[in-house]
């Protein structure tokens, strides 16, 4: 009985001891696996574009035709007003002097010339690029070798820890 607790305890030391060892394996090759992926680019595209420069201008208007508007609108306006023709003739010649004078006096706004203004936007560009998908080590333990393909950036020479299993033929 004391022979057998003795074995006991020398096999589990043992698995113990090798337990804790974990075999090293030695990488002797890298290769690094690129991909092609899209990608959506901010990017700035400017352009010179004319633009106009507005300004006010007075009078010079026609007063011929705003004197002709204004007799027609206010002839109309007197006869629907009075019922008469004496209306609407007073109510020509009133209409005939403001639009007369409405378009000589009147403002309005011209383009009075131009400018070079350089506008920029952001547009979106997609693009091709290529960037490192993973590894493909090669790495060797007595005499064995093996291949993994990891995310880690290792370098040949270095010792990283393996799995190692044996299989009976």
């Amino acid at each position: 009985m004391k022979t057998l607790l003795t074995t006991a305890a020398l096999v589990f030391a043992a698995s113990t001891a090798s337990a804790d060892r974990t075999p090293m394996a030695t990488i002797t090759n890298i290769e690094t696996n690129y991909e092609t992926v899209w990608q959506n680019v901010p990017t700035t595209q400017c352009q010179n574009v004319e633009v106009p420069i507005y300004g006010t201008v007075q009078g010079g208007g026609d007063a011929g035709a705003g004197a002709l508007g204004g007799m027609i609108i206010g002839g109309i306006l007197g006869k629907g007003l009075t019922g008469k023709d004496d209306g609407a003739a007073a109510g020509a010649v009133i209409g005939g002097i403001i639009g007369a004078n409405n378009a000589q006096n009147g403002s309005r706004r011209v383009i009075t010339g131009y400018k070079t203004e350089r506008q920029c936007s952001e547009v979106i560009e997609r693009q091709q690029t290529r960037q490192i998908k993973n590894y493909l080590i090669t790495y060797e333990w007595h005499g064995q070798y093996g291949q993994s393909y990891t995310y880690n950036n290792y370098y040949v020479g270095q010792r990283i820890p393996v799995n190692v299993s044996i299989v009976a033929r």
